[in-house]
């Protein structure tokens, strides 16, 4: 579906491990396979029980969830907006990414080095966030000299965007990273600091503790924090299913953490999922809210976009109460829809074309 995911963190945070187990986990249903397609790139199917009741009623041949891309991105060290480390390698990555997960340490072990010698989760996040704006500030100074170039063509838009950029400035010169403000975005200009992102509490294993400091950091943000146990969330990502649910049982959780990783990224892209009933196969894809009804037919086939005649409709939870798309038709609980209509999260639809 093209979103992307970057995983960021300072060394030896346990990015790699929380890239790896989101990987190669496989959930509960042993049918969906999470897989790999390069060493720093993986396709992660999005665990969905809404899916699995709606195929209870189609009884497909063919069950396909969607997917969304999570990136482990390399270590950041302090200096890299200066080249430091990977430096402006790790920056270019984080600029392909539609959103970041940050990953802190707040385990103990003496066979992983923390480089910084003590768990601090907010002073590894202002490390990295230092390296965001102070990357921004650069990319800010060069835009200003092409825009202040074309204010000779006296057009009132490059004026706007030199204010604008004198207001991003003035906050990162503040130390605010651009995501906590409330200016607008300049789309042809990828700000590092204006990223959504969500932060992962790396924990010992067993324990569910938050750093209450990261806990308020977090609320001051509006982003979601969730605490993962790299290790053992690895570990329950070599088993079997039905070893994994075991697993999980003696560790008194109904899922894995990650599970919950998935779903907070799809929260903080701002995405939803509807669904298809189509022949021998029912599938589920994912897009963003607000989406109109032939832009969501295009998710399928740009032919069906194309050629979008209408939608016929129905909530997934009244096509499990009524069993059939039939029951639904009969009962007069299909809704068809025109063009304007924005698709809802949990929709399961027909869609009607002609090309």
């Amino acid at each position: 579906m093209g979103m992307r995911i970057g995983i960021i963190g300072l060394p030896n945070v346990g990015k790699s491990t929380v890239f790896n187990a989101l990987t190669k986990m496989q959930v509960p249903a042993a049918n969906y396979p999470f897989c790999t397609i390069e060493p720093n790139q993986g396709i992660v199917l999005v665990p969905d029980r809404r899916l699995e009741r709606i195929a209870e009623v189609s009884k497909p041949e063919i069950l396909t969830g969607d997917t969304i891309e999570f990136v482990d991105i390399a270590g950041l060290v302090a200096g890299a907006s200066r080249g430091e480390g990977l430096g402006n390698k790790f920056l270019a990555h984080i600029r392909e990414m539609d959103a970041l997960v940050h990953v802190v340490r707040l385990f103990e072990d003496g066979d992983v080095i923390n480089p910084l010698g003590s768990i601090d989760p907010l002073r590894d996040i202002d490390i990295i966030d230092t390296e965001l704006m102070l990357a921004d500030l650069q990319a800010i100074e060069k835009r200003r000299e092409r825009t202040t170039r074309m204010l000779k063509t006296g057009e009132a838009r490059y004026k706007e965007e030199l204010e604008l950029l004198d207001a991003y400035q003035a906050e990162l010169e503040a130390g605010i990273p651009l995501r906590r403000t409330d200016l607008e975005p300049i789309y042809e200009l990828p700000l590092l600091s204006s990223k959504p992102i969500m932060y992962v509490a790396n924990v010992e294993e067993g324990s569910q503790e938050l750093h209450p400091a990261l806990v308020v950091r977090a609320e001051e943000e509006g982003a979601e924090v969730i605490a993962v146990s790299a290790a053992f969330e690895m570990e329950l990502s070599q088993l079997e299913p039905e070893e994994a649910e075991l697993f999980l049982a003696d560790a008194g959780m109904e899922k894995p953490a990650l599970h919950r990783l998935v779903e907070a990224g799809l929260r903080l892209l701002d995405l939803i999922t509807f669904y298809t009933i189509k022949g021998k196969e029912t599938r589920s894809w994912i897009i963003p809210r607000g989406t109109l009804a032939p832009q969501a037919a295009g998710r399928i086939h740009t032919d069906m976009e194309r050629g979008f005649i209408r939608a016929e409709v129905v909530p997934w939870d009244v096509l499990i109460e009524q069993g059939s798309h039939a029951a639904c038709r009969e009962k007069g609980l299909l809704q068809i829809e025109g063009r304007d209509y924005v698709v809802q999260d949990g929709d399961v639809i027909l869609f009607r074309f002609n090309v």
